[in-house]
């Protein structure tokens, strides 16, 4: 099993199953063919940078130095969300991984990235991560240390570690703080928390992923090229499952997402 990057880890850690509010992630529903792997763990289906994909297998060549994103453009607020501010930093924190995300891709596709674009959706992806968990917090969603707990320990399982402690060991290593890391646990639960009982999210039926399986087998058998020899169906039946769940989240909290912002009062500065 792939032991995850800590970028790839810190993207599972934050990106709270959503879509709209993968905004600490930069996911995108997109779902890769297992190939044995484990590294996001279904926790959102990630979209692709070169090798953290829920089934990606093996760690990859080393990367190239990539650019640095450049945010000496950004106003020291960037939205305000119902009298809450997002601040510079909140922004350059989030916008630094994707960007350089875009930039491992462009090495790839030749692409080169368009940074205004990726700006104003970094912008309003953290609006709607605000949004939403001002309604959770509204919904009385609190999460305990014994959530928080529980939270990390699906983070580590889902990413091939040992423990939640290893989790945050990992990030620690990266420069976030063990409090840091167990703040944004607490939000991956309530938000996870909120959107589950918004929009009842149910599990998938094994009939549903068998044939998700069988679509992504035909999948990888049109890739063409070098493609890895698909792992038996009980083999990620869990992880596929984490993935389904993930992507009714995601579906979810896009609609639910749009609804609060239509209702609440919302400056975007960039």
């Amino acid at each position: 099993m792939k032991i995850p990057s800590h970028r790839a880890l810190r993207r599972t850690l934050a990106a709270v199953t959503l879509t709209t509010a993968l905004a600490l992630t930069g996911c995108s529903g997109d779902q890769a063919a297992p190939t044995g792997g484990s590294d996001q763990g279904g926790q959102a289906p990630a979209a692709s940078d070169g090798g953290d994909s829920p089934f990606a297998g093996g760690q990859g060549a080393e990367q190239p130095q990539l650019p640095e994103a450049d945010v000496s453009d950004v106003p020291d607020v960037v939205a305000e969300v119902n009298g809450e501010k997002i601040t510079k930093d909140d922004f350059a924190s989030v916008y630094e991984g994707q960007f350089q995300q875009a930039a491992m891709q462009q090495q790839s596709t030749g692409q080169e990235v368009d940074e205004t674009a990726l700006k104003q959706q970094v912008a309003n992806q953290l609006v709607d991560n605000r949004l939403l968990l001002q309604a959770a917090s509204e919904a009385g969603i609190e999460p305990t240390d014994e959530d928080i707990d529980a939270t990390l320990e699906e983070v580590a399982q889902q990413n091939g570690l040992g423990s939640g402690d290893e989790v945050v060991a990992a990030l620690e290593q990266q420069g976030m703080s063990a409090e840091d890391v167990r703040e944004e646990a607490a939000s991956q639960f309530t938000l996870t928390t909120f959107i589950e009982q918004e929009a009842g999210i149910e599990p998938p039926s094994d009939e549903e992923l068998k044939t998700l399986y069988d679509q992504l087998v035909e999948q990888q058998s049109q890739g063409g090229g070098q493609q890895s020899e698909v792992p038996p169906f009980e083999d990620v039946k869990e992880q596929l499952a984490q993935q389904s769940v993930s992507q009714q989240q995601n579906e979810a909290a896009t609609t639910i997402a749009a609804e609060l912002r239509e209702a609440g009062d919302v400056t975007i500065n960039l």
